[in-house]
C-alpha cells in the first residue's frame, strides 16, 4: 500500500518522508541468483478485460486514429463488414463492396466521432486470420476481491480475425467519442477490451468498451488527455513519481519524471524541442541525473548525506507497469520519461529519513510518493524493537562440530578401579590378603556403572576427534555460511563486499565469486534494480569427512534462496531452488567455504520447494 503525500496540505511545499524503520531483510543475491528471472510482483488489472473475447487497441495519433481489432471467431457475424470475400465458400453478388463496406462499418459497428459530431470514415488496411494475442491474467476464473464476481478467462478457441483500420482526419479533434456496436439502450451488445493511446502515451490500462466514450485530447501534452467516464483510467496517471526505498546500510531514492516537465527547471539543449534524436539520449540522460541529484536534499537520521547518482534510464509506461526502454530510439519530448536512482550509503538500518522536494509547477502540485521498508510499504508499526540488523560473522569451528559428554563420576572411579588394581597385583605378589582389595573392585565398578548417566560434563568436540556431521549439524552449518555469502552484498562499498566475503570464502573461490558478482551489477546498473536475498531455506543436507587429512567436509545439499527486488514502487520476487556439494575446510579456528559445485539449479515458484520433499542429496 502507497503512502501518498498531498503537497495541497503542505504550505511550504517541501515533499517529507520521515521513515521510522522496523523491519529487516538480508543481502544482495549472488551471482548464480542474479542470472535467474525475476518473479513478476507488479499492479494487476482486476478487470478480467484484457481476457475478452474481442480485443480493441486505439492509437490516436497526428492524422489519423489506427484501431487493431482481433474479432473473436464466435462473434464474426457482428462484424461481417471486414470478412473478405475470398473467406466466402459461395460468391455473393449482391454483397456489397469493400469501400461500401467500410462506410458502414465506420457508422454503424465502430465509430470515431468528432466533437463537431463528424464521423470518421474507416479504410481496412490489413486483415488476416491469427490466434489471438495471450494476454495472461493470473487471476482470471478467480473472485475479484472488489467486485465479488469471477474475473473471465479468455475463450478456449484461440482463432480471430485480425484487423488493422485507419480513420484518417485533418484537423486535429478536441474530442474523441468512441462508439462500439450497441443496441437499443445504448449498451454493447458484444463484449470488447480495449486500450487508447494518444501517440505513445497510454490513456487507460485495459477496460471494458461497454457503451460510447469520449476522449479529452490535449495535444500540446498528450499525458493529460482524458476520458470523461473516471472509470476509464490508467493505473499510473502522475507525470512525476518518487520512491523511496530504505534498506540496511542503502537508502535509495527513485525519481520518475517526462522530459517535457523538466523544461521548467533545465535547458534541454536540444536541436528540436519537440523530439530527442538518438545520439542527444545518453547526454541528456545524464545532465537530468546530475540535476536532479541536487534538487532532492536527503537527510539521515538528522545529518545530511553525499548522494551518489546510481543510474538512469529511460523508461515507458505499459501495461504490466513501468518498464526499460531497451533500445535507443528517437522520442518526443512530451511523452520521453526518464528514471532517476540516487543512492545514499549508511552503515546500518536508519531510523529517520527525510527528503525535501524543491519542483513544483502550475501542473504539478502534488507527487505521489511511495516509501518502502525491508518489510514492505509501511504500515507505521514498529514490530521489532529489539531487532539486531544482521551482519557477516564468521563460522567457528569451535562448538559446530557436535559435543562430547565426560563422566566425572565414571572416570573417577575409573582411576580408582586403576589404583585397586594395583594394590591387589601387590597384594597377591607379597601373599597378603586379597578380600577387602576384591570387595573395594567390585564396589567400585558398581558405583562407575550407576553414576554414568547422571554425573558429567558436556564440552565441544575437539577438532582431533572430529567425526562425520549429522544431518541437523550439517543443514545449521551450510545455512549459516551461505547466509554470509549472500549477506556480504548487502554492502555497497567494493572493499567492504569482498572484505566481507573473505570471512566465509577462502582461495581461489573468493576472487571467483567476488569477480562474477561485479560482473552482474555491471548489467544490473545498466538496466535494472538490485536483487537482494530475503530468505535462505536449507532443504536437505548430508555431509562426510574430506579424506585429504585436512578438517574439512565436503556438504552435499538443497537448499532455496529466495530473492525480492523494489523498482520504481514495485516489489518483485523470485526463488531459485539449488541442488550442490559444497567443500567447507578448517582454516585458523573458522570455517570457510573453498569448493562449490552446483550440481542443479532452476527457478521456483516462491514458496512450491516448502511444500515438496526435499531431493535425497546422496542420490545422483
Amino acid at each position: 500500500m502507497s503512502w501518498v503525500v498531498c503537497l495541497d496540505c503542505l504550505h511550504s511545499k517541501r515533499l517529507e518522508f520521515n521513515i521510522k524503520m522496523r523491519m529487516i531483510r538480508a543481502g544482495l543475491l549472488l551471482a548464480l541468483l542474479l542470472a535467474a528471472p525475476l518473479g513478476r510482483a507488479d499492479w494487476i488489472n482486476l478487470t478480467g478485460s484484457e481476457t475478452a473475447p474481442n480485443i480493441a487497441e486505439i492509437y490516436v495519433m497526428d492524422d489519423h486514429v489506427r484501431l487493431v481489432f482481433e474479432v473473436y471467431i464466435g462473434d464474426l457475424e457482428k462484424f461481417t463488414e471486414l470478412v473478405p470475400d475470398a473467406w466466402l465458400s459461395e460468391a455473393d453478388e449482391a454483397r456489397p463492396s469493400l469501400e461500401e463496406r467500410m462506410r458502414t462499418f465506420s457508422s454503424e459497428r465502430f465509430r470515431f466521432v468528432t466533437e463537431t459530431g463528424e464521423a470518421l470514415q474507416a479504410r481496412l488496411e490489413l486483415v488476416e486470420p491469427r490466434l489471438r494475442v495471450d494476454r495472461k491474467s493470473p487471476f482470471a476464473g478467480m473472485i475479484n476481491p472488489l467486485t465479488r464476481q469471477r474475473v473471465p478467462e479468455a475463450p478456449a478457441d484461440k482463432r480471430v480475425l485480425y484487423a488493422e483500420i485507419v480513420y484518417p482526419f485533418e484537423r486535429k479533434p478536441e474530442q474523441l467519442t468512441i462508439v462500439p456496436p450497441v443496441d437499443e439502450d445504448g449498451i454493447a451488445d458484444v463484449t470488447i477490451g480495449f486500450i487508447a493511446y494518444h501517440k505513445s502515451v497510454p490513456v487507460i490500462d485495459f477496460r471494458y468498451l461497454g457503451q460510447p466514450a469520449t476522449l479529452n485530447l490535449d495535444w500540446q501534452d498528450p499525458w493529460y488527455s482524458r476520458f470523461d467516464n473516471p472509470n476509464l483510467k490508467r493505473h499510473h496517471k502522475s507525470a512525476l513519481m518518487s520512491f523511496l526505498y530504505v534498506e540496511p546500510y542503502e537508502v535509495r531514492h527513485e525519481i520518475l519524471t517526462r522530459v517535457k516537465d523538466l523544461e521548467n527547471w533545465m535547458e534541454l539543449g536540444l536541436r528540436d524541442p519537440e523530439y530527442i534524436e538518438i545520439d542527444e539520449l545518453e547526454p541528456l540522460k545524464q545532465r537530468i541525473g546530475e540535476f536532479l541529484i541536487g534538487k532532492n536534499p536527503v537527510r539521515i537520521d538528522g545529518a545530511t548525506v553525499k548522494p551518489i547518482l546510481d543510474r538512469s534510464n529511460y523508461v515507458k509506461v505499459s501495461l504490466s507497469g513501468i518498464q526499460l526502454l531497451e533500445k535507443p530510439e528517437r522520442l518526443e519530448v512530451s511523452t520521453a520519461i526518464v528514471g532517476v536512482i540516487i543512492t545514499y550509503l549508511t552503515s546500518d538500518l536508519p531510523r529517520e529519513v527525510t527528503v525535501d522536494w524543491e519542483l513544483f509547477n502550475d501542473q504539478i502540485e502534488r507527487i505521489p510518493a511511495t516509501a518502502t521498508d525491508p518489510a514492505g510499504p509501511f504500515t507505521w508499526t514498529n514490530y521489532l524493537k529489539k531487532y539486531k540488523v544482521p551482519t557477516v560473522e564468521q563460522v567457528a569451528v569451535k562448538g559446530s562440530l557436535g559435543d562430547v559428554r565426560i563422566p566425572l563420576v565414571s572416570l573417577a572411579c575409573g582411576l580408582l578401579l586403576i589404583v585397586l588394581l594395583g594394590l591387589l597385583w601387590y597384594r597377591r605378589r607379597a601373599q597378603k590378603p586379597l578380600r577387602g582389595v576384591g570387595i573395594g573392585l567390585v564396589v567400585v565398578a558398581i558405583a562407575a556403572g550407576a553414576g554414568w548417566p547422571y554425573a558429567g560434563v558436556v564440552v565441544a568436540r575437539p577438532a582431533l576427534i572430529a567425526a562425520n556431521l549429522t544431518e541437523e549439524q550439517s543443514s545449521l552449518l551450510l545455512q549459516a555460511m551461505l547466509k554470509n555469502v549472500y549477506r556480504a552484498f548487502d554492502f555497497r562499498d567494493e572493499e567492504d563486499v569482498y572484505d566481507k566475503l573473505a570471512l566465509s570464502v577462502d582461495g581461489e573461490l573468493l576472487a571467483d565469486i567476488y569477480l562474477q558478482n561485479r560482473k552482474s551489477f555491471a548489467v544490473q546498473r545498466a538496466g535494472g534494480a538490485q536483487a537482494k536475498v530475503k530468505s535462505v531455506d536449507i532443504l536437505s543436507a548430508s555431509a562426510e569427512r574430506a579424506d585429504d587429512g585436512d578438517l574439512a567436509y565436503r556438504i552435499r545439499g538443497n537448499w532455496t534462496a529466495t530473492g525480492t527486488v523494489g523498482h520504481w514502487g514495485h516489489i518483485h520476487v523470485r526463488e531459485n531452488l539449488y541442488d550442490a556439494e559444497i567443500r567447507v575446510e578448517a582454516v585458523d579456528g573458522k570455517w570457510k567455504i573453498t569448493g562449490l559445485e552446483i550440481i542443479e539449479e532452476k527457478r521456483i515458484e516462491p514458496g512450491s520447494a516448502r511444500v515438496q520433499a526435499p531431493a535425497d542429496p546422496a542420490a545422483g
